[in-house]
């Protein structure tokens, strides 16, 4: 029945797109393992311009990197040095898995919708729980980046599974994680500044 709305389609992808962005936000490569894996045994449909993720190369090239990914950000202070380059990372991700999604639109509209909604809701979830990652890191000497790096983790499948199995409730909880992470975030970055501004660290 919904399949005659006017568009309907374009608002599902939309809606799989950002919940699909919104995990790469929390993890670069576990959704694009969990994506390449739903397609490789055909649970998800992957249209012809974006075959590669479905293949065996990328399904273990991404399987690999999950599982670095996830191991490696229970190192203390490494996982700091790896959000220096997750933001840039995660903005790719996230407009690659957001493109997959609207092969129909043409080459320009496809990418550009992609790097602002796809690319934009990615950084901006990677980029605040950076901040709270510094913060975590200023406070707690990085003892406490486990209970981060378990979050993000956890964030990552649940906002997979929901983007391809409830996309509509995936994108409801993606625009209340980007607002959540904007203000925690921000907050977050503030009290890593505070202390570094402090006598004792001048």
């Amino acid at each position: 029945m919904l399949d005659h709305v006017p568009y309907f389609s374009y608002v599902l992808s939309a809606f799989i797109g950002i919940g699909l962005a919104a995990a790469t936000g929390f993890r670069v490569f576990l959704p694009m393992f969990a994506v390449s894996l739903a397609s490789y045994f055909h649970w998800i449909p992957m249209n012809e311009h974006f075959e590669w993720i479905s293949g065996l190369p990328a399904l273990i090239t991404t399987g690999i990197a999950t599982i670095a990914e996830i191991l490696t950000y229970y190192i203390p202070f490494v996982d700091h040095l790896l959000d220096t380059i997750s933001v840039p990372l995660a903005t790719v991700a996230g407009s690659v898995l957001f493109a997959s999604q609207f092969a129909d639109l043409g080459t320009f509209p496809q990418w550009a919708l992609a790097l602002i909604a796809g690319g934009g809701t990615a950084a901006t979830i990677s980029s605040g729980f950076a901040g709270i990652r510094a913060a975590s890191t200023a406070t707690t000497g990085g003892l406490g980046n486990s209970v981060v790096g378990t979050t993000e983790t956890a964030g990552a499948g649940i906002m997979t599974i929901l983007a391809m199995a409830a996309p509509v409730i995936a994108a409801v909880f993606a625009v209340i994680l980007i607002i959540l992470v904007v203000v925690f975030g921000r907050k977050a970055w503030r009290k890593v500044r505070g202390r570094k501004n402090t006598p004792e660290n001048i």
